[in-house]
């Protein structure tokens, strides 16, 4: 249905998430993966939404070359806990300090994402809040173990075990959780005007 509703634009996908791509799979959308390295650092002075606003826009712009006709989306996750922000851990210990940190609190996860074509840039972003249970050491070891989310931002995937067992409530959109508000995607697209 989507398709229809964007013909003739060409979507470009420039993430390697496997969630990411799943959720444009799953919105019946054809589209082509394109990659592009950029260093995601961001001025310090930046906070929560703003940050995941200037690194999607940060990849998005990496594209300078975008042919008329085509329609790139770019993405940026973040954890936001106690005024900081929590990205992917850099090894064992770190993922252990930010999970023991988000036992028993509430934080939010924040996404933005950048929508590009060759006349116009626009961001729309997300937040939802997510309350853990208290974790046990022994548990946060086991899902490291199992799950080795070194990849994720704030050390947890929502879809993995730890979602199961140690995610209490959240408020605001899963999907956003996993990597992407894919209703606002979706209304994006089906509205998209050139």
């Amino acid at each position: 249905m989507l398709n229809r509703k964007i013909a003739p634009y060409k979507i470009i996908l420039a993430s390697g998430s496997p969630r990411r791509q799943q959720f444009f799979r799953d919105l019946g959308l054809d589209f082509e993966i394109r990659l592009r390295e950029i260093e995601e650092v961001f001025p310090p002075e930046l906070k929560a939404a703003e940050i995941t606003d200037y690194l999607a826009r940060l990849k998005a712009d990496a594209f300078d070359d975008l042919p008329h006709g085509e329609i790139l989306v770019t993405s940026d996750t973040l954890v936001w806990h106690n005024g900081q922000a929590l990205g992917k851990p850099k090894d064992y210990d770190d993922a252990v300090a930010i999970l023991r940190s988000l036992s028993g609190a509430t934080h939010q996860v924040f996404t933005s994402v950048c929508f590009k074509t060759s006349a116009k840039t626009e961001t729309i972003s997300d937040v939802t809040k997510v309350t853990f249970n208290p974790l046990t050491d022994g548990e946060i070891a086991y899902y490291l173990d199992a799950c080795k989310p070194y990849d994720k931002a704030g050390a947890y995937g929502i879809q993995d075990w730890i979602g199961l067992v140690g995610v209490r409530k959240i408020e605001g959109s899963y999907a956003n959780v996993m990597g992407m508000p894919v209703d606002k995607v979706y209304a994006y697209l089906n509205n998209f005007k050139p």
